[in-house]
């Protein structure tokens, strides 16, 4: 009599989950490091903190996602 237990299916979308939204977050970030340390364009330069912003903002946001 013993029961076998059945994976609990989460009800969050692949794309959601922990892994694959940290690893967008992280990118974010990477870019904007890329885009204020290059030395050619001036936009590129002013965005980088905003783009830093929301790839850090994103990355604590995500990682109270499930797995």
């Amino acid at each position: 009599m013993t029961e076998r237990t059945i994976p609990r299916l989460s009800r969050w979308p692949r794309w959601l989950r922990r892994g694959p939204s940290e690893a967008v977050a992280i990118t974010l970030i990477g870019i904007g490091v890329v885009m204020l340390m290059q030395p050619l364009s001036l936009d590129l330069y002013s965005y980088s903190f905003a783009t830093i912003l929301v790839g850090t903002a994103g990355f604590v946001i995500v990682s109270h996602f499930p797995d």
